[in-house]
């Protein structure tokens, strides 16, 4: 497995996601969003697993100007410069990915 975690420091399901992986002893790479960011292929790569719309965070803080974006590629440009907007966290192995908390998923991966 090369699992990678992308949350944000103060994302309480962040540190689950984590604690998650440290308990089953699996090796994973933890990235900041907010620091680092994530980029347009991994993005990509996020987006064609589970859907655009699974990956806004709806309660977020300007996720209005988004939403009412008439096209859905500048949807996904202003996502991608905005990316305090997605919901975390985002969990990905190889092809596979989820978003938010999603243990059940997780177990399933080998």
């Amino acid at each position: 497995m090369n699992i990678q975690i992308f949350g944000k420091s103060k994302c309480f399901d962040s540190k689950k996601a984590e604690r998650w992986f440290k308990e089953r002893r699996i090796k994973y790479q933890y990235i900041d969003i907010m620091k680092y960011g994530m980029s347009r292929g991994e993005f990509q790569s996020v987006k064609s697993a589970v859907g655009f719309d699974a990956l806004m965070d709806e309660n977020a803080p300007g996720a209005e100007e988004i939403r009412y974006l008439a096209y859905q590629q500048d949807k996904e440009e202003k996502l991608l410069e905005n990316q305090n907007l997605l919901r975390t966290p985002i969990v990905r192995n190889g092809k596979q990915a989820t978003v938010g908390y999603a243990p059940e998923i997780w177990a399933n991966w080998k």
